[in-house]
């Protein structure tokens, strides 16, 4: 055991996050919380104590638990530590598709946990497969990330082609290929998304209660032109794995899809309880990410009910955070884009022009798309309320932004800047009365939003382009056309509070009283349990009073 001990210890320290050794015992053995995570079925050829502990430990994994799973692939090797796929277990916990990119230091102990389970060596060629699927990913270290997804991709289809039989390899490949979406350009025809959901189809018909099939359904169909076909999933993740906080929130990734705003505030309420709980439990440093997680959807669903109040005490909340646990891309997109929804969605524009970067001490370097949000808010709201300086000066930020990231590898980030930048600049050009430019600088920064897919893990962008190119039209007196782009973008993005309105204004301005009863009838029965009084919504009601 001297060879096993120093990577079991860099093990427990890339997962841990409890206070004291004492914990760490404590928690590994919480079983109360493992029954409720699904069931999976996944044969290793391990002696008889590992073996009753892996499913268990994959159904974790599927649901992206990796402080647990990983936990749990690691007391399976202590238990048996000639288990060569609890090794394999250890290095997939360390990869983390659809989330982020591995550090240097993830890479380094994945691929010692590989090189671990070839030593010990698999008894079976279908765990050979496994662990040579793996290795494809772990493999040289000067490649790059979009090298090594491919490479798993390629790796996971051999095996699922030679097993045929395996449930689980249809499971993992399916899950690779929807990766390899998300780290390639963007394909709109989502070849890759459908082929995945055709595999993970078949396995529930068969297995109707596994956590990684309804999971990566949501992620395969996370569009607007395939989202409809997730709510069934979406209905089911949660009752299936009710212990695992992430299952609980996932369901609203689709639930925001469709403009589902309650069932997205009742996923993330039991998602954020859930990860406060794990983290007094397992005597967590600072707030989970998952919990930040969780408080940036129900933000965005919040405002989208004109629960002001209810938005406010989210912000009131994260403003008293200052320590989290894993300082990583959930925790930045969130301390940035919570504060900037709050203000821009209620179109408070001085409070949007005046946003801070909070708190100084999260490592902003690491994750500069964060950034950007709190620079797009702040030059949008300087241009709309008229500092054109303020404005010029955000745009020009964004600028230097999207040049720093141009060609990074993985989500393309550099167009999502530049997104932020062309609007910001096309309300720059109207606050200084050139208007013909504003339209042509919005249309096109809404036309290539449409052109790309948001990351998986945000809800959307934080106001859809094509939602500000309607309101600028508005403003340029052209009621129809910017009718036509509301229309559009509530097409992608349905039951936005300011999509409705705008929607239901211009109608109104293009003297369509047919659409302008129907946008504000939608918009004051979505807001029926509005905890502020927002002026739009008052001017709904006023038209539909005034129409009795």
């Amino acid at each position: 055991m001297k060879i096993l001990k120093p990577f079991l210890f860099a093990a427990f320290i890339s997962f841990c996050c409890c206070a004291s050794p004492r914990a760490q015992e404590m928690h590994m053995h919480e079983h109360d919380v493992a029954e409720k995570v699904g069931r999976v079925k996944f044969s290793v050829s391990c002696d008889a104590a590992a073996r009753e502990e892996f499913g268990r430990a994959v159904a974790m994994l599927h649901s992206f638990w990796y402080e647990e799973s990983g936990r749990a692939f690691v007391d399976i090797v202590k238990k048996d530590p000639r288990c060569a796929m609890g090794y394999w277990g250890v290095a997939l916990s360390l990869y983390h598709p659809l989330w982020e990119q591995p550090s240097p230091e993830a890479l380094r102990d994945g691929r010692a946990a590989v090189e671990k389970a070839k030593i010990l060596g698999a008894k079976t060629a279908r765990e050979r497969d496994y662990i040579a699927a793996i290795e494809s990913f772990y493999a040289d270290e000067k490649h790059d990330y979009r090298t090594r997804v491919l490479a798993y991709e390629r790796a996971m289809e051999r095996l699922y082609l030679h097993h045929p039989e395996d449930k689980e390899a249809g499971v993992f490949y399916a899950l690779s290929l929807i990766a390899t979406a998300q780290a390639l350009p963007t394909d709109k025809t989502y070849t890759r998304e459908k082929k995945a959901a055709e595999i993970l189809n078949r396995v529930l018909a068969k297995e109707p209660h596994h956590p990684g099939v309804v999971h990566y359904l949501i992620h395969a169909y996370d569009s607007p032109a395939l989202a409809s076909l997730a709510l069934p999933a979406a209905q089911a993740y949660a009752k299936i794995a009710p212990s695992v906080p992430h299952a609980l929130h996932m369901p609203s990734h689709i639930f925001t899809r469709l403009g589902l705003w309650q069932e997205s505030i009742n996923s993330n309420l039991a998602s954020a309880a859930a990860a406060r709980d794990y983290a007094v439990r397992t005597r967590m440093r600072g707030t989970w990410d998952e919990q930040l997680h969780a408080m940036d959807y129900l933000m965005y669903a919040y405002l989208q009910l004109a629960q002001d109040e209810k938005a406010k005490g989210i912000l009131d909340e994260l403003n008293l955070i200052r320590k989290t646990n894993a300082e990583n891309f959930k925790v930045g997109y969130a301390f940035a884009a919570i504060p900037a929804r709050y203000a821009i969605e209620r179109r408070q524009w001085s409070e949007a022009a005046s946003l801070e970067l909070r708190p100084q001490e999260f490592p902003w370097n690491r994750t500069p798309w964060a950034e950007a949000i709190v620079h797009f808010a702040r030059g949008l709201g300087s241009a709309r309320k008229g500092d054109v300086a303020g404005a010029r000066k955000e745009m020009e930020k964004l600028a230097g932004m999207q040049k720093a990231l141009a060609g990074a590898i993985g989500y393309d980030w550099a167009t999502q800047v530049e997104i932020q930048r062309r609007a910001v600049a096309s309300w720059l050009a109207h606050a200084e009365g050139k208007d013909q430019e504003a339209v042509t600088l919005m249309r096109s920064a809404a036309d290539l939003e449409d052109s790309t897919d948001k990351h998986p893990v945000t809800p959307g962008p934080l106001i859809p382009a094509r939602e500000l190119l309607g309101e600028l039209l508005s403003e340029l007196g052209q009621p129809a056309e910017a009718m036509k782009e509301f229309e559009i973008s509530l097409r992608a993005a349905p039951n936005r509070f300011n999509g409705l309105y705008g929607a239901a204004r211009a109608a109104e301005l293009a003297g369509n009283r047919e659409k302008t009863r129907e946008y504000y009838e939608k918009l004051v029965i979505l807001c029926a349990a509005a905890d502020s009084n927002r002026v739009e919504l008052q001017q709904a009601k006023a038209f539909l009073g005034a129409g009795k």
